[in-house]
């Protein structure tokens, strides 16, 4: 582009010659504005593609609709700016003064108008900040998303192969990790095809539920040895509680024969019991080799649930006929003892519930008192050839509860008045 310094004109004075310059440099000027604003609306249009990208809300496509108003603007005044170029040709050796004249005031024109343009569209960016902000931060996740998908589909696909290789199925695993296959190959068509917000959406829920199988997978291992051992151990426990039960009837027998029926009869259907119980656990234990062998881990690890709660609730029946037994030979024996036991802890109550006070409250007070007439009856009620001693142990051991509710009501009182 020729300059006005650079060329002797033969034409004019030394003013037209100023005007010739003044009108070059006004075209300068306004090429210069205008460059301005072409790089400043292709590096805008690029951040709307971004956003538009990422951003499918009404804030996003409204912005969208606001470029598109500014790029109306911004083709209006280009196409003034080419046409006041076009309109005067300054290197024209017969340019009179006139022309340059008006030359440079439609340029100087057109470069205001440029420029205010331009200083729209730089408002316009800055109101983009957040926008932009946020849509480039997702961009910025997209990648490594997607890579973490791809890689966590190859991490549990590789675990799978290891537990088939040690001999485990893993058909559900399987199962699972094939209908993510999918959503594996949206992830290769990329965000171009199916958006940046669901592509990464898709990324992340691929590696975490990948990241599940491949947990599951490298834990299969364990999970079989450890249902092979309660398996075993349930069926041990199961053989020694038949052996067990199968003792419960001495024990019955003994009980008829010492004492009142009172002190028994609650035990009289442990023996079937505990024979049905076990039956119903060993046909627990052989569904439950059955879903171990097919594989069919959360079956195996139910029935086995079942069985352990079985073989506990026999377990406690056919014990407690055992303590009855000797609890009762202890009381017998010597009731004072147990008798002497309940009183030392309601005496350690009723001077609990005196410290620091005068008087004792009424609500501690009358649960103490009662007490002690409750265990007085108690002894009292220990009469004739065969005294019901299972109700008097009974009735003694609510006493001691009844105590010890009321020492920890007095504890958790004085420790909140602490407070």
């Amino acid at each position: 582009m020729n300059g006005g310094g650079t060329r002797r004109w033969g034409w004019g004075s030394g003013r037209a010659d100023s005007l010739r310059a003044d009108a070059q440099a006004a075209k300068d000027a306004a090429a210069a504005a205008f460059y301005e604003l072409d790089t400043a609306q292709r590096d805008l249009r690029i951040s709307i593609e971004t956003i538009t990208a990422v951003e499918d809300s009404p804030a996003g496509r409204k912005a969208v609709q606001d470029f598109a108003v500014l790029g109306t603007r911004i083709d209006q005044v280009s196409h003034e700016y080419i046409t006041a170029v076009d309109a005067h040709d300054l290197d024209r050796d017969d340019l009179d003064s006139g022309t340059a004249a008006r030359a440079r005031a439609e340029l100087n024109k057109t470069t205001e108008d440029l420029k205010r343009v331009k200083g729209d569209l730089d408002r316009f960016e800055r109101g983009l900040g957040r926008l932009l902000d946020k849509a480039e931060t997702q961009l910025a996740r997209l990648a490594p998303a997607v890579e973490r998908g791809r890689q966590g589909l190859l991490a549990a696909s590789n675990a799978l192969d290891a537990v088939r290789a040690s001999g485990l199925a893993a058909d559900d695993l399987a199962a699972r990790l094939a209908a993510l296959s999918p959503e594996l190959t949206k992830l290769n068509q990329g965000a171009a095809q199916h958006g940046v917000a669901e592509t990464l959406h898709r990324a992340e829920r691929v590696a975490r539920e990948a990241e599940a199988i491949r947990g599951e997978a490298e834990r299969l291992p364990q999970t079989a040895a450890e249902t092979d051992k309660r398996l075993s151990s349930l069926r041990t426990r199961a053989q020694a509680l038949h052996t067990r039960a199968g003792k419960v009837e001495p024990v019955l027998s003994e009980l008829r024969r010492r004492y009142s029926a009172a002190c028994w009869q609650d035990l009289q259907q442990v023996p079937d019991e505990a024979v049905r119980t076990v039956r119903q656990a060993e046909e627990k234990l052989r569904e439950a080799q059955k879903a171990r062998d097919e594989q069919r881990w959360p079956d195996a690890t139910a029935q086995l649930s079942t069985v352990r709660a079985l073989l506990n609730t026999t377990d406690e029946a056919v014990k407690a006929a055992g303590d009855r037994l000797q609890r009762l030979n202890e009381v017998s024996f010597d009731h004072t003892s147990e008798v002497e036991r309940v009183r030392f802890a309601i005496r350690d109550a009723q001077r609990l519930a005196m410290a620091g006070r005068s008087t004792p409250d009424p609500r501690h007070a009358r649960p103490l008192d009662q007490s002690v007439e409750r265990v007085d009856r108690a002894v009292a009620g220990l009469t004739g050839r065969h005294p019901d001693y299972w109700h008097f142990l009974t009735e003694l051991d609510s006493v001691k509860e009844t105590v010890q509710g009321v020492v920890e009501q007095i504890r958790q009182e004085r420790g909140a008045g602490a407070h």
